[in-house]
This record gives C-alpha cells, structure tokens and sequence, in this order.
C-alpha cells in the first residue's frame, strides 16, 4: 500500500508568534515535494513542527501519516512510523561512534529480537559510505564532531540511506554545498527513488532541483502555500523571483519572523 502524509490546516507559533497559518500539503510515497520561498515563510518551521520540536506549538490542525495523526506521537514514535528528518544544522555528539548510532537507530526501529546482523550491518554500512564517497574513518568517529559542514549533510545522506523511512523531510540540504558535494548527496536522494520512499525537499535554490527532478515545486509565502507546480516553476523562480507571485495573488511583503 502506498503511503500518504497529509498536512491539513496545519498553524504553528514560536514564542508566540504567528508562522504557519492554515499550511495544506499532501504527499505520497514515489513522490518529490518542493518547497521554496523567500526567507521568514515558515519552511524551517514546517519541517520542525512536523517531527516535534518543543519550541514549536501546533496550535491547529493534523499531520496525518496514513490516517494517523503525528501529532500525538512522542518525537521517536514519529520516526518509528516512518518519517526522517535531516536538518540544517545538524548536531555534534561526543561520545557515540557515527556507526553505534547508525545500527542503534536501526535497531530501535524494529521489533524487539529482529536486531540488524551485525555482518549485514557492516556490508550496508560499508556499501552506503561508499556510494557517498565518504572516508572509511568517519564510521568510527564520533557523530558529526569534527565533520565539515559537507561531511555533515553527507551523514545525513548516510542515515537516510541506512534507515529508509517512508517520508524523508529535508531542510536546505544543499545549504553551504559546493558543486561536487552537492552532486553526491543529490545522488544518494536518487538511489532511494522508488515506490517506496517520498520526499519533502525544503530550498531556497533552483540548483538542486537541477540534480533531483521534483515531482512539485510549492511557494510558500505568509505561513502558508500559495502556489503549486511542477519543475518550470522552480525554473521561472530562478529566473524571476517571487515578486511575480506577490504581485499575481495581492500579497504584501512578508512580515512573518519564522526561524529558517
């Protein structure tokens, strides 16, 4: 059965300020999902709101992950149903080897006396490393310490790669990339193409859509999507800005504070 995670009239406050007001998405396994838009349009705020930071107050609305609200879900029973998170700025952790946490959180997904074999592990492990171009050593180091910010979002790549959830959500993955980094995670997000696996990709820039072909491209702007379309979209964005879609649909120029 496919998948299906819909966001329905989705308003969401930081420190009591208004980000997302009335965000309607739906998305299906085999799909890619876009979502650009100029700075301070809740896209960050979407992705967090989503998986269950505590800053972030859902103050209407559902996340519905096959019929299932997310919402009222613990932050690791939202990952266990089938969602990943990479963010932005991914957290240093001293301490826990990057391959502990990886067969961890294999492990942790799976029902109690159906751990990973070791061996089948390693070869996963070993092949995924491998198809990002990652050195060997960052295996046995400690998770994300040290890492560039390439390395960083490479592991990211890595973890989606080894857990393959059913939704994967990612916040500016290509943020701070060079050309060759950016060709390489682009890859890894490819090879999970399938039936199987769907993606919200979040992006201030038309470059990587060069690399992952979305299926939709959205515009966010005041808390909320404001237009739908396929590539060209995000090709006519590139070229032209957003002024165009302010001026087609009546709207002001932001004034919302949301964290990006």
């Amino acid at each position: 059965m496919t998948s299906v995670l819909e966001i329905k009239d989705l308003h969401v406050e930081i420190d009591g300020k208004k980000i997302l007001k009335g965000l309607n998405l739906t998305l299906k396994q085999g799909e890619i999902h876009a979502v650009m838009g100029p700075n301070g349009t809740g896209k960050s705020t979407l992705a967090q709101a989503i998986m269950g930071h505590p800053a972030y107050d859902v103050t209407q609305g559902e996340v519905l992950l096959d019929g299932e609200n997310v919402l009222e879900m613990e932050v690791d029973e939202r990952a266990h149903a089938g969602l990943f998170l990479a963010m932005q700025y991914p957290s240093e952790i001293s301490g826990v080897t990057n391959s502990d946490f990886l067969r961890s959180a294999i492990n942790s997904s799976r029902e109690e006396g159906d751990e990973i074999n070791l061996m089948q592990f390693i070869k996963k492990l070993d092949k995924n490393m491998d198809f990002l171009e990652m050195d060997p050593d960052m295996a046995t180091r400690y998770l994300n310490e040290g890492f560039s910010g390439g390395e960083k979002k490479r592991n990211e790549i890595l973890q989606l790669m080894m857990l393959e959830p059913k939704f994967a959500i990612l916040d500016e993955i290509d943020s701070g990339l060079d050309i060759d980094a950016l060709q390489v995670v682009s890859k890894g997000i490819n090879e999970l193409r399938g039936p199987n696996f769907g993606s919200l990709i979040i992006t201030h820039y038309q470059r990587l859509l060069n690399y992952i072909e979305p299926d939709f491209v959205h515009v966010m702007m005041q808390g909320r999507v404001v237009k739908s379309g396929g590539k060209e979209l995000a090709e006519r964005l590139e070229n032209e800005g957003y002024e165009w879609i302010k001026q087609e649909l009546g709207i002001e120029d932001e004034t919302v504070d949301a964290v990006e």
